[in-house]
């Protein structure tokens, strides 16, 4: 949602409002298309992002974005048009992006190299695209979901059972530096066995909302 009221959307469509859409689009508050903003990608959009400044992060697992190549993670003036300063280039989906006070933009999802660097699962960049070099936790896992909480750490959800060295089934909560938080250990995910956290969302007041491929945990049914 853009401080405006219009509706960002992503996914696999490629018709929507009853005309052409590849597979981005941009809302009027009452549902219909902007038909101005059309950047066309080549595949799937798993993340839109709108950063302060208005400009559109989007990750995915397309190659192609606004009639230029970019290789999974673009950024798009708010007009809908390519940033072509922004090129950061992941061998693997984007399933998820985030973006820090500082303007630090954190991605998660499959792939094993960001920006010509290692980098598993999950990085960071600085805001011009740039890789973040002292920034690498690695997961030995899918990173489907990020999400920051107010003290600057950071809590990733997805398929790993290992990150930032410290063994974390699916969930984890890392220190703004890219270290474990030692003080998160949620035990019933450290039993679960091939299960998967698809999103995070941390409420107003802390708590923490997960939601995924599971059924239970501590014994409860949630």
């Amino acid at each position: 949602l853009q401080p405006d009221g219009k509706i960002l959307a992503g996914g696999d469509f490629t018709v929507i409002g009853g005309g052409p859409r590849n597979p981005m689009v941009r809302l009027h508050p009452d549902g219909s298309v902007e038909e101005g903003f059309d950047p066309s990608a080549d595949g799937t959009v798993f993340a839109v992002v709108v950063q302060p400044d208005g400009k559109i992060l989007v990750g995915g697992q397309f190659t192609s974005i606004g009639g230029q190549t970019r290789n999974r993670i673009a950024r798009l003036n708010v007009d809908g048009s390519l940033d072509t300063d922004f090129d950061p280039d992941a061998d693997g989906a984007v399933h998820t992006l985030g973006v820090q006070p500082d303007g630090k933009i954190l991605l998660g999802g499959v792939f094993g190299m960001v920006g010509g660097q290692p980098r598993h699962r999950i990085a960071r960049l600085h805001a011009d695209g740039s890789l973040d070099a002292d920034f690498d936790p690695e997961a030995n896992g899918a990173v489907h979901t990020l999400a920051l909480q107010a003290d600057g750490k950071i809590l990733a959800g997805g398929q790993f059972t290992s990150i930032a060295g410290e063994a974390q089934n699916h969930i984890a909560r890392l220190n703004a530096d890219g270290t474990p938080d030692e003080t998160f250990t949620p035990i019933f995910f450290r039993e679960w066995g091939n299960h998967v956290i698809k999103t995070l969302l941390v409420q107003p007041d802390g708590k923490i909302l997960i939601g995924g491929d599971f059924s239970s945990f501590e014994g409860q049914s949630p």
